[in-house]
């Protein structure tokens, strides 16, 4: 197995462009657990290491765009105001060793179902895109076109990625995880939610309960319309237990579990209505102070 290290950005892509099968490696928490286990045996490793701009974050307005090896760590302690959902998932992320080196870039090119990081990328809304580069240039792939399968992506062989986009949240943000125990766990299930109030909209993600994250377009759509038809974003009133209730079931409508080791699709299926609910309401009370604080 070769072992790539380039200084820069410049040298990664053309490494990546004359390996196209090497594995890139930056905190390398995913990666080595499949090395360890002889789940992978890639033809490279593509060390990342040393390419210091992947380390850094920046805002232009009501963008901030993330290096896509920002640790978890960092994220909870710098950008927990712009990326508050985001920030509360990287505090669930395995222990403080694992946070000081685990990132988004890596959760996003695991592409695992399970990911942390994902359902508030998703929850974000879609506006959230991920910069990928090669040689041959830089696009922008929605974060809803991102995921293609069980721990697939969009990247081409070439690509690498370079950072992500996210919009600067403008209203609470929240993150549920249910795991076999309190610490240290891959999710049974996740959900990340937001509320969009300059856009009357909310945002959802689902994590580990469907071959790929997604969103609950279907229980957005609908909360979204009760929030704005019955004039709650300007009251801030709760939108009562019917609503909360069949918030939860179109979430739950929008996952496809399965049955595996940690959990049954059954038990995902009632914790994600569970959630959804919870979720909401959290957030639904951080907005209420926020709007009666600014009155």
């Amino acid at each position: 197995m070769e072992f790539l290290r380039p200084a820069t950005w410049d040298e990664a892509l053309a490494a990546k462009a004359g390996h196209p099968g090497a594995l890139p490696v930056s905190g390398g928490t995913d990666v080595m657990v499949e090395l360890n286990f002889d789940a992978r045996r890639p033809p490279a490793l593509l060390d990342l290491n040393r390419v210091g701009e992947l380390a850094r974050w920046s805002r232009d307005g009501a963008v901030l765009r993330l290096g896509a090896a920002v640790p978890y760590s960092r994220i909870i302690t710098e950008l927990s105001g712009p990326l508050p959902g985001l920030a509360l998932a990287a505090r669930t992320v395995g222990s403080p060793q694992i946070r000081n080196r685990g990132t988004v870039g890596g959760n996003l090119g695991a592409a695992s179902p399970a990911g942390d990081a994902h359902p508030p990328l998703l929850a974000a809304g879609r506006d959230v895109l991920v910069e990928a580069a090669s040689v041959r240039g830089t696009r922008l792939i929605p974060i809803d076109d991102f995921y293609t399968g069980v721990k697939r992506n969009a990247l081409a062989p070439d690509e690498l990625i370079r950072a992500v986009r996210i919009p600067v949240a403008d209203g609470p943000q929240q993150f549920s995880k249910i795991g076999t125990r309190n610490a240290m766990v891959i999710a049974v299930c996740a959900f990340g939610l937001a509320l969009h109030p300059r856009t009357g909209t909310v945002g959802t993600g689902i994590g580990s309960a469907a071959p790929t994250p997604r969103r609950a377009a279907d229980a957005e759509e609908y909360l979204g319309a009760v929030l704005a038809g019955r004039g709650l974003w300007e009251s801030g009133e709760p939108p009562g237990e019917e609503v909360l209730r069949r918030f939860g079931e179109l979430v739950t409508a929008a996952a496809d579990p399965i049955d595996d080791v940690r959990g049954t699709a059954g038990y995902r299926r009632h914790a994600l209505t569970v959630m959804a609910r919870r979720t909401f309401t959290w957030a639904w009370n951080d907005y209420r102070r926020e709007i009666r604080s600014a009155a």
